[in-house]
């Protein structure tokens, strides 16, 4: 099979791409993409019940008018990131 990129923007992502991976061919970078999105698929997939369940939890929680008011939402992040750090 031959692939063929036309699209120059897409062909700097994709050299960009192997760069960072360290591939050392096309092919091998292609590899890595699949089976990172692979492994993507499959976390979702066993996790969906419980993404489900946080959307569901959470949007029950904007009905009862327990979310985050807009102009107050971007300091919350910031907060919740740097008790992560």
């Amino acid at each position: 099979m031959n692939i063929e990129i036309h699209d120059t923007a897409l062909e700097a992502r994709f050299q960009k791409q192997m760069q960072a991976t360290g591939a050392t061919s096309p092919q091998e970078a292609l590899l890595h993409l699949l089976e990172t999105q692979e492994e993507q698929d499959r976390w979702l997939l066993e996790n969906k019940a419980a993404i489900n369940a946080k959307i569901r939890r959470g949007i029950e929680q904007l009905d009862r008018g327990e979310g985050i008011p807009g102009d107050r939402l971007d300091d919350y992040l910031n907060r919740l990131k740097a008790q992560s750090e």
